[in-house]
């Protein structure tokens, strides 16, 4: 499926990139695609889990912190992790339609 995927490594799970519209694809090939998605798809809620965990960490790191810039770069790698939960859900929602193809 590497064809068809790239792993982005800011949200850690690979991303759909097709160069045709799906309907271009043969029957057959469009099951391989979207039963591969749907695997991938399946697998954003654990990766949530995962940053979340992270999260919770460096906020209570960020608690006990007394120093300024570090509490500053903690501030900000949370928030990156809050953005790549968030793309994920993007991601997770945006194509519910199209993991429903797999079961037509």
């Amino acid at each position: 499926m590497k064809e068809y995927f790239s792993f982005d490594h800011r949200l850690g799970i690979p991303l759909p990139e097709l160069t045709l519209e799906l309907d271009h694809f043969n029957k057959a090939k469009q099951q391989e695609i979207l039963f591969y998605w749907e695997q991938v798809r399946g697998s954003i809620p654990d990766r949530i889990r995962d940053l979340e965990t992270e999260i919770n960490h460096k906020q209570a790191l960020l608690s006990n912190e007394s120093n300024f810039p570090r509490s500053c770069q903690l501030n900000t790698e949370i928030a990156e992790l809050a953005s790549i939960i968030n793309d994920l859900w993007l991601w997770y929602r945006a194509n519910e339609v199209l993991s429903t193809k797999v079961h037509q």
